[in-house]
């Protein structure tokens, strides 16, 4: 199956202020977010990609846009609203210091397959649809690409934390352990036994992910091997 490359979207000016932005209107990467976005097409530069897919939010699809500058057989990004930021119901726009006051805070750091946001939804729902729309994407590429694809997606932490969960296979409560930084890419490999996590909010260089190239035949019998015996 084919490797996700998980990008989670630049600073915005959400993250900025410390508000819980959700799917709030107009919430654009900040002068530091873009700053990461431009980092991100040098960064994947050494990566063959097939498709390019974004949560429909300002955010992340102004985090592609560089990428896909350079890359532009990648096309305009598929847009998947089950990749877009959890419905955070009434606790959207607030600010994240006044949040962390609530009851509910404790149960959604704690025991978080037991949260469901008022007005929103439950990160149990968030996780089914995030793991559903990519192991979807995965076969759909797989049969248009091949096993060894290469896809990128831009999306957002908690989702990003609920796709790496399902692939380590932790209960959703334990997601709360896992860190994703601004811009950082995760990367996942798919097999039909079990996933493979490469790598996991990775801010530096992701030359290493390219797919390497066959292996040599190996040597008739009778044949010396460099380097020692086989």
């Amino acid at each position: 199956m084919p490797t996700l490359l998980l990008v989670r979207h630049g600073r915005s000016t959400a993250n900025t202020a410390g508000i819980l932005a959700g799917w709030t209107p107009g919430v654009d990467l900040d002068d530091t977010g873009r700053a990461q976005a431009a980092a991100l097409a040098g960064r994947l530069a050494a990566i063959p990609l097939v498709q390019a897919v974004s949560s429909p939010l300002e955010r992340c699809r102004q985090t592609l846009e560089p990428l896909l500058a350079v890359r532009p057989e990648l096309g305009p990004p598929a847009e998947d609203e089950r990749l877009g930021e959890c419905h955070y119901g009434e606790w959207t726009g607030r600010p994240l210091a006044e949040l962390a006051k609530e009851p509910l805070w404790r149960t959604v750091q704690d025991h978080a397959a037991a949260a469901a946001f008022p007005g929103g939804e439950s990160l149990r729902e968030l996780s089914h649809r995030t793991v559903s729309a990519v192991r979807e994407w995965n076969a759909k590429i797989a049969a248009g690409h091949g096993e060894d694809a290469v896809w990128v997606a831009c999306s957002h932490g908690d989702v990003i934390k609920a796709v790496v969960a399902d692939a380590l296979g932790l209960h959703l409560d334990h997601f709360q352990r896992i860190s994703v930084e601004p811009c950082s890419v995760t990367a996942i490999r798919y097999t039909p036994q079990r996933p493979f996590v490469l790598r996991m909010g990775d801010t530096g260089d992701l030359s290493s992910l390219a797919p390497k190239p066959s292996a040599a035949p190996a040597a008739p019998a009778g044949d010396a091997v460099v380097g020692g015996t086989v």
